[in-house]
């Protein structure tokens, strides 16, 4: 895109692959050295709670957000590629308030409270709720504090769903942020929204019926 062939930002797109490359770096690191428990994982103490978290969030929202990104650096010129860190770290910050809400809130459960939360963030994906959230999310580059405030209202959800099959998996971890980086790419389409928002009621309801038959919800050693 010729936007990105800009200077400003050339620049904040090497920063931002280098980023994201470095915070999944970090969060592999980090869950790699703790114990997956499925729905019954303890977050441990804030603090390591809290790192691992804000490495996660780097390593799944930052692809994403990197178009948004690059808009505002082009849009400012050398002013906003100054900025930028300024964004996203006031982008990462509403996210880390995300995290310490979560943090206050969890406790270790079993697969039908799983199930119920994984069946929500489906419905959620087919309110018109989310649809607003998601279109800001897109457009909203004003600042990094209103990105990331769209930003929360539309994958909270999938967000909430992490912290319900397992916090500490590395598989779950990847296929919401497959999913995150879809919906920050992609225009808003029934077509492909709708298939998505019914598939994750059907995973809930399958936790429901049958949480035996799907992985990942149980410790992993």
């Amino acid at each position: 895109m010729a936007r990105t062939r800009t200077p400003a930002a050339a620049a904040a797109l090497t920063a931002m692959l280098g980023l994201t490359a470095v915070s999944w770096t970090i969060a592999v690191r980090q869950m790699n050295g703790a114990m997956d428990m499925g729905v019954a994982t303890r977050l441990g103490s804030f603090g390591s709670f809290a790192a691992l978290w804000v490495s996660m969030m780097a390593a799944m929202m930052l692809p994403g957000a990197t178009p948004a990104v690059l808009r505002y650096a082009h849009t400012y010129g050398g002013r906003g590629l100054a900025a930028v860190p300024v964004f996203v770290g006031a982008y990462l910050a509403v996210w880390a308030l995300v995290g310490i809400a979560g943090y206050a809130m969890y406790r270790p459960h079993g697969s039908f409270t799983a199930g119920v939360v994984v069946v929500a963030a489906g419905a959620y994906e087919l309110t018109p709720l989310k649809r607003h959230f998601r279109r800001h999310c897109h457009e909203d580059v004003r600042s990094g504090l209103a990105f990331g405030l769209s930003c929360v209202g539309s994958c909270i959800g999938l967000m909430l769903m992490l912290l319900a099959l397992g916090f500490m998996s590395l598989t779950w971890m990847s296929l919401i942020a497959v999913l995150v980086l879809a919906q920050k790419l992609l225009p808003a389409r029934a077509a492909l929204d709708v298939p998505a928002g019914l598939a994750i009621v059907g995973l809930g309801l399958l936790i429901l019926a049958a949480p035996s038959s799907v992985p990942g919800l149980t410790p992993s050693m």
